[in-house]
């Protein structure tokens, strides 16, 4: 007979893992439904026995350049990670460590900013970034992603420097400290894992954007999301290639997500248990 405290917690672990497994199991049937044939992808009821075919995925990677739209979406990500954090750093220090009584709606309106409909705003960034030359460029798409992507990572930045002792900052005053060596030598260092999680957190939302991807760019800089939609014909979706073009593109971002969970919890807990 189980003590009642494991027999709860077996309970727990599993509906835990009947939650992972319905979350990862549209991705299996991508993965799967990418092996098959074109006549077997759209088969009613679904075919669960096939023979496996790597036609689509030659054919995919044959079609369209996806080194190229791969090393987009790595430029993009990791371009706009880089500068939202330099932004969202020295925002988030200031409003953790020299708080006013504004700080508190300054956050909540820059949060609100994230219910805005990207399409509300959709003509006149695009009329804008039309007449500076920022159409199907890298750049282009860095911008928007740093500001579609810097509410959060203040608030999340915000929370992390909360965390961190004032004490601390006080005695490297004390020691003749100035800003910068505060921020380099104490406050980074402490806030580390936090700061390691944001900038995952930012590349995996850079990487999986497919709004603006496909607004503002048409070749040069069309990153995965556009990639994977350019599998889209006047004829009607071909099941089995967009199947295998979603798997090239979400198996990078997947992988780095599996290998680096265990910071992404450790960051994303930080202060959370004292």
């Amino acid at each position: 007979m189980l003590h009642p405290s494991k027999q709860f917690r077996r309970i727990i672990a599993g509906f835990a893992w009947m939650i992972a497994v319905l979350m990862f199991f549209p991705i299996l049937w991508m993965f799967a439904t990418g092996f098959k044939s074109e006549i077997d992808a759209v088969a009613t009821p679904p075919e669960l026995f096939f023979t496996p075919t790597v036609e689509n995925y030659i054919e995919v990677y044959a079609r369209a350049n996806y080194v190229k739209a791969a090393l987009n979406s790595l430029v993009i990500s990791l371009g706009s990670t880089a500068l939202a954090l330099l932004l969202a750093i020295p925002a988030s220090f200031a409003f953790a460590f020299f708080p006013t009584k504004n700080t508190r709606n300054t956050l909540l309106w820059m949060l609100s900013t994230k219910m805005l409909p990207s399409v509300g705003v959709l003509v006149p960034v695009y009329l804008i970034f039309r007449d500076i030359g920022l159409l199907d460029s890298h750049l282009g798409l860095i911008i928007v992603n740093t500001m579609m992507n810097l509410p959060i990572l203040i608030w999340l930045l915000f929370s992390f420097f909360k965390e961190v002792p004032h004490e601390l900052l006080e005695a490297g005053r004390i020691d003749g400290a100035g800003f910068k060596e505060e921020l380099r030598f104490v406050l980074l260092p402490l806030a580390l894992p936090g700061i390691a999680s944001s900038a995952l957190l930012s590349i995996i939302l850079c990487w999986n954007e497919a709004f603006w991807s496909l607004n503002l760019t048409t070749y040069n800089a069309a990153p995965l999301t556009a990639f994977i939609a350019s599998f889209s014909a006047p004829e009607g979706l071909f099941w089995a290639k967009l199947s295998a073009a979603s798997t090239l593109a979400i198996a990078p971002i997947l992988i780095m997500g599996w290998m680096s969970q265990r910071q992404l919890v450790q960051g994303l807990t930080f202060g959370a248990v004292k």
